[in-house]
């Protein structure tokens, strides 16, 4: 006779692709109960990290675990880190941002607190400019510069982040050509 999971096993499986985070709608599209979610935070099982985010506990923890916590606070499927963060993340650009940039769908609003040390961009990215860092949705280094040359970023450290991207294979020459030739356009502004 097969036993059927436990939540607490359902739940690690999904946090194991999110550095020990899971969401309350992710628990609850696994059949996961309000109750049961309660029931595992009082039992220590689960910790609360941010309304409808929850970490297990025993999960490794590292100093990127706000990044993924960032991406999961918005609730947004299509959420995923952009911008500056994304270039200090590549290490392609110099750029000390002050808080986690996280881009969303255009239609989507948060009206949630809590979010202060991040920046919420509103965008439509089709799937080709997502991608992965660390286990983390993250957009690609073209991407993030392209967002950067838009959102005013200095123009020194988006030269550097082309100029770096494109030696360290995370750019295309099109790519690349296609960048500098906007930059330069800004700067000329």
């Amino acid at each position: 006779m097969e036993r059927e999971p436990l939540a607490r096993d359902e739940l690690w499986e999904i946090a194991t692709t999110q550095r020990g985070f899971v969401t309350a709608q992710q628990a609850a599209d696994v059949g996961v109960t309000t109750g049961a979610l309660q029931m595992m935070v009082q039992r220590g099982t689960l910790l609360r990290a941010a309304f409808g985010v929850y970490r297990f506990p025993l999960y490794p923890s590292d100093q990127h675990d706000h990044l993924m916590l960032a991406v999961l606070w918005t609730r947004a499927s299509e959420a995923c880190l952009s911008h500056e963060t994304a270039l200090d993340l590549y290490a392609i650009s110099d750029v000390n941002p002050h808080a986690v940039h996280v881009t969303i769908g255009r239609r989507r609003r948060l009206r949630r607190q809590g979010g202060d040390d991040y920046v919420i961009h509103h965008e439509d990215l089709s799937p080709d400019q997502i991608g992965w860092w660390e286990q983390i949705p993250t957009v690609t280094p073209a991407t993030a510069i392209r967002q950067c040359l838009v959102d005013g970023t200095p123009t020194y450290l988006v030269r550097q982040a082309i100029e770096r991207g494109f030696a360290g294979g995370l750019l295309r020459a099109s790519d690349r050509d296609e960048l500098a030739a906007a930059l330069e356009v800004r700067h000329e502004r």
